[in-house]
């Protein structure tokens, strides 16, 4: 298959207003689980999910958590400019980030642009009973530079050095729920809208398979013997970006940051390079880490940057039936690949590897590690649908008539699949 001639129009389907799921059920683990297994489709409640898992196996969650990038600044003539933080600029390192006082950078997106075409936005408000103004400025010229144009590079500051940005964004930021929804933030959101497992700041959006899951679930999936480990991809607004090219090849898939420890590696090797993924952004992660891996065959030097995996890497390689890459002549085996990552954690001293993924999965696409995926429901004519298809062998279809057919609930607050094809 050419899978970059790919027409999105093949991956339609009718979506009604009310099969969206505006708001989380109270009980996050009580959402109905559709079972795809073998081409076979069944439901059931998401909390039995453990009795369908293989024992012994590895389960890979994202903990990633939504930071409340939204801020507001009005200004005064009464505009009110919303600035939409999308990617740390200086620094560009997360943690660092969110760690920083008195003045950082971000590549934003900015609602109202028309309106700040110069000047500095300026934002009051308290802190532990400290006032505090908070100062936006944007450089168009190193928007030019470091953005190609589509993200804004905004500098901020404030007036006391002991303050944190994660505290800034605590006091200002607002969750950026999917604009799906159509409905603003509430206080809820603010717990709903996370993984009972999120641990690391950074994402603007959710990676909603996980928010079905509870304390006792995950207790119970330890129970069945099944061990589970955590990496990290903080999911940007690009996961929302709807494919508006007639071939998929015109698509420009947007780039996401990976940390993975050196433990991951470790269990993926002990479990046969097999996984079972908790997430589109799980499977992103899993599934790039074979082509960073394979890089490292022909660039043993090569630095965290360069495994950066690009959109049409997997299928622009010569590969063999399996799709695995021939380098050589010879297929670079997934155990391969996954050793040559943990060899080179290894030889530089690292406790993690932090990378970047483009990745676009769709029909074509040949899975490595993934071998059963936890995921929810996707909007038409979505990257997220072409990764499901190319992971159910095209049957896609029947399993989203199956859940329209018995009132499945869709999205980010909907109800959840697993499939095992």
């Amino acid at each position: 298959m050419d899978t970059k001639n790919i027409h999105i129009s093949d991956f339609d389907y009718n979506l009604p207003d009310e099969r969206i799921a505006k708001f989380p059920l109270k009980e996050r683990d009580h959402s109905k689980l559709l079972i795809y297994n073998h081409g076979e489709v069944s439901d059931d409640i998401f909390y039995n999910l453990p009795k369908y898992l293989p024992k012994r196996a590895l389960m890979v969650f994202n903990n990633t958590r939504v930071i409340q990038a939204r801020i507001h600044f009005r200004k005064a003539t009464g505009a009110l400019i919303e600035v939409f933080l999308m990617e740390p600029a200086d620094p560009t390192d997360y943690e660092l980030m969110f760690q920083t006082t008195g003045r950082c950078s971000w590549l934003c997106m900015v609602g109202n642009l028309k309106k700040w075409k110069e000047g500095t936005l300026e934002r009051d408000f308290e802190i532990k009973g400290h006032k505090l103004t908070l100062k936006a400025t944007m450089d168009r010229s190193k928007t030019t530079e470091k953005s190609g144009g589509t993200n804004y590079w905004v500098d901020f500051e404030w007036d006391n050095s002991n303050v944190s940005f994660a505290e800034i964004l605590d006091a200002v930021g607002e969750l950026p729920i999917p604009p799906y929804l159509n409905r603003k933030t509430e206080e809820s959101d603010k717990t709903t809208y996370q993984t009972v497992y999120s641990k690391i700041k950074g994402s603007v959006a959710a990676p909603t398979a996980g928010l079905h899951f509870t304390e006792k679930v995950l207790k119970d999936i330890d129970a069945h013997g099944i061990q589970r480990d955590e990496l990290t991809l903080h999911v940007g607004a690009g996961t929302f970006k709807p494919v508006k090219s007639e071939e998929i090849s015109g698509h420009n898939m947007h780039t996401e940051y990976i940390v993975v420890h050196r433990h991951t590696f470790e269990r993926l090797l002990s479990h046969d390079c097999k996984a079972i993924a908790v997430g589109t952004t799980s499977v992103r992660t899993l599934e790039s880490l074979y082509y960073m891996g394979v890089k490292l065959v022909t660039n043993p030097d090569a630095s965290e940057e360069d495994l950066h995996v690009n959109q049409w890497e997997p299928y622009d390689l010569p590969h063999n039936e399996e799709g695995l890459v021939l380098i050589d002549g010879k297929p670079v085996t997934v155990k391969q690949s996954i050793q040559n990552l943990l060899d080179y954690l290894d030889r530089d001293g690292l406790e993690a590897l932090h990378s970047s993924t483009q990745i676009i999965i769709a029909p074509g696409y040949t899975y490595k590690i993934v071998k059963i995926l936890v995921t929810n429901f996707h909007q038409p004519q979505s990257t997220l649908l072409l990764l499901v298809s190319a992971f159910v062998h095209g049957d896609w279809r029947k399993i989203y008539d199956y859940a329209l057919s018995h009132n499945f609930r869709f999205l980010s607050y909907g109800d959840c699949n697993l499939l095992m094809p």
